[in-house]
C-alpha cells in the first residue's frame, strides 16, 4: 500500500464541526516564534546533509536566509519514494539523507554560515508496512520495532484496520491510524520519555528547532510534555496541523507550543493568484486563522505541490503566479515564511534525483533540482524581509482586482501586477528620498532602479510580475 505524508491526505478531508480541548497539565510553555532578524526558512526537501552543508556556505548564508529545514533524520523504511522518510523504524540518526556524523557536520557548517537548522520530526507514528529492514539495518514488523517499541505501545482504536474513519471525531483523529501507520500511545509516560530522548539526541547535535510532523494527530498535552523535557529548549517549533474553518481540531490549540503551519493561507494564495484576484489580500485579521505571531506560512510545501490544482500553486503554475505569490508571502507581514526548495518529478511518489545530492547553478537548479531558494525574485525578497522586519503595512493601493502595492513602514515597498498588461503609475511611499534597486528582477542592483522624491516614485510593473525596493538595496 502507498503511504503519503499527513497533509496530502488531510487537505481534502477538512470537516465542519468544532470543539475546544484543554491544553493539559503542562500549559506554561513559552511560544516559540522565529527569533532574530533573519526569519525566512527554506524547506530543503530531500536534500542530503552534505549538499545542504555546501549550500549553506555557498548561497544560503550569504543570501540572508535564517533557517534550513531538513527531512527527517531518523531511520526509516527502505525505498526510493519520498514518503519512506516518514515511516520510522528506529531513532537511529541514519536516513537516506546521511548518518549522524553527516547531520552533525551539516549543522556545524550551516551555523558557521549564520544559518540555523530545523529537523522534520516524526513522533506520532512508526512505519505502516508489515515487515522489513530499515535503511540502517534495523529489522521490524508492524507494531514491533526492535529495541524501540513492542505491540503494547500502540493504539488499537477498534475501527476497520484501526484507521481513522470519522474525521469529525477528535478521539479517532488522535488515536486511530492514518493510512495504517502504527499510532503511538503518546499519552503514556514511557512513550513520552522515549520521544523526548529522540528530541534530546537531536538537540545535543546543535539542532535549533523542530518541525513536528502530524502534530494534529497528537493531543496538545502530549506534545507539551515531550517538549518540556528537552534541553536545551528548541528555539523554534512549527507544527503540521491541517485545519479548516469550523474543523474539529484547530491550529490555535497548539500555539502555546510554537508556530502552526497555516494551510488555509496556502489555499488562499492559490485561489487569489489563479482566479479570484489579489486585491483581497490586504489583511487576514478577519479570518479565523492562526494569529500572525504563531503562523508559519508558505506558497507550497512538499505535500501541497503534489496535490491537485486546488491545493496550492507550484513551480509549474502558469503566468508566473508561483513567483509573484512568493514575492507577496515574503513582503506581507502575516506569519513566518517558509520557501520550498525541491525538485522536478513525474510521479507524486518520486524521491530525490541525483542520489539526493541537491545541486544548484547560478539562479536555478541542476540535475533535476529546482533550487527555488536561488530564484532571483525569491532570493531578492529575502533581503527585503530581513530589512523591513516587523514594520507595519502602509500605503496600500489596489486600482483593480489583480494589482496591489504596499509599503512596510519606511523600509520597503512592493507592487505586484497579476494582470496581463503592464501597470504604469506613480506610487505613494514612506521611503526616504533616494534611488533604490528592484530586487525582484535583478540581483546586486542589476535590475531597474527607481527614484523616490517627496514621498512618491513612478514605475512600470510588467504584466504578471512584481517590483520591490527597500532601504537595504540602494543604488
Amino acid at each position: 500500500m502507498q503511504f503519503l505524508s499527513i497533509a496530502s491526505i488531510l487537505l481534502p478531508l477538512l470537516v465542519t464541526q468544532s470543539h475546544a480541548a484543554p491544553l493539559g497539565s503542562n500549559n506554561s510553555l513559552v511560544s516559540r516564534t522565529t527569533p532574530g532578524t533573519k526569519p525566512v526558512i527554506i524547506q530543503m526537501f530531500q536534500w542530503s546533509y552534505s549538499s545542504v552543508a555546501a549550500e549553506c556556505t555557498n548561497f544560503i548564508g550569504p543570501a540572508g536566509y535564517g533557517f534550513v529545514q531538513v527531512s527527517p533524520a531518523t531511520e526509516h523504511i527502505a525505498g526510493p519514494q519520498w514518503w519512506t522518510d516518514y515511516q520510522v523504524v528506529s531513532y537511529t540518526l541514519t536516513s537516506k539523507r546521511g548518518n549522524r556524523d553527516d547531520l552533525k557536520n551539516m549543522i556545524d557548517t550551516c551555523h558557521a554560515a549564520g544559518v540555523k537548522v530545523l529537523v522534520d520530526t516524526v513522533w506520532n507514528h512508526m512505519a505502516g508496512i508489515d515487515s522489513g529492514t530499515g535503511v540502517a539495518g534495523t529489522t521490524f514488523t508492524h507494531y514491533s520495532y526492535s529495541g524501540t517499541y513492542s505491540s503494547s505501545d500502540f493504539h488499537y482504536c477498534g475501527t476497520p484496520g484501526n484507521d481513522i474513519q470519522d474525521w469529525n471525531n477528535r478521539t479517532q483523529v488522535q488515536t486511530c491510524e492514518l493510512s495504517n501507520l502504527a499510532d503511538l500511545q503518546t499519552e503514556t509516560d514511557s512513550i513520552r520519555a522515549r520521544l523526548a530522548q529522540n528530541g534530546n539526541d537531536l538537540m545535543s547535535l546543535g539542532v535549533d528547532g523542530l518541525r513536528l510532523d502530524a502534530a494534529k494527530h497528537m493531543p496538545v498535552a502530549d506534545i507539551s510534555t515531550i517538549i518540556s523535557r528537552l534541553s536545551p529548549q528548541p528555539q523554534y517549533i512549527t507544527q503540521e496541523v491541517v485545519s479548516g474553518d469550523g474543523e474539529t481540531i484547530q491550529g490555535s490549540e497548539y500555539t502555546g507550543i510554537g508556530d502552526v503551519m497555516e494551510f488555509r493561507y496556502t489555499t488562499e494564495l492559490q485561489e487569489s493568484f489563479s482566479k479570484n484576484g489579489i486585491s483581497g489580500l490586504h489583511s487576514f485579521n478577519d479570518k479565523q486563522w492562526t494569529d500572525s505571531s504563531h503562523a508559519n506560512v508558505f506558497v507550497a510545501n512538499h505535500d501541497t505541490e503534489r496535490g491537485n490544482a486546488a491545493t496550492s500553486l507550484n513551480s509549474n503554475s502558469p503566468s508566473n503566479t508561483y513567483v509573484t505569490a512568493n514575492v507577496f508571502a515574503l513582503a506581507h507581514p502575516y506569519g513566518t515564511p517558509t520557501i520550498l526548495s525541491s525538485y522536478s518529478f513525474s510521479s507524486s511518489d518520486d524521491g530525490a534525483p541525483n542520489g539526493g545530492a541537491g545541486t544548484c547553478s547560478g539562479a536555478g537548479g541542476a540535475n533535476g533540482w529546482l533550487c527555488q531558494h536561488r530564484w532571483t525574485a525569491i532570493a531578492g525578497m529575502v533581503g527585503f524581509r530581513n530589512t523591513v522586519g516587523t514594520a507595519a503595512l502602509t500605503n496600500w493601493v489596489s486600482p483593480q482586482s489583480q494589482q496591489i502595492a504596499f509599503g512596510r513602514g519606511s523600509s520597503g515597498f512592493v507592487a505586484i501586477n497579476n494582470a496581463d498588461s503592464d501597470w504604469t503609475t506613480t506610487f505613494t511611499t514612506s521611503l526616504a528620498d533616494g534611488t533604490y534597486c528592484d530586487v525582484v528582477n535583478g540581483s546586486s542592483c542589476s535590475g531597474a532602479k527607481f527614484t523616490v522624491s517627496g514621498g512618491s516614485f513612478s514605475a512600470t510593473v510588467p504584466a504578471r510580475n512584481a517590483i520591490a525596493i527597500h532601504t537595504g538595496a540602494k543604488a
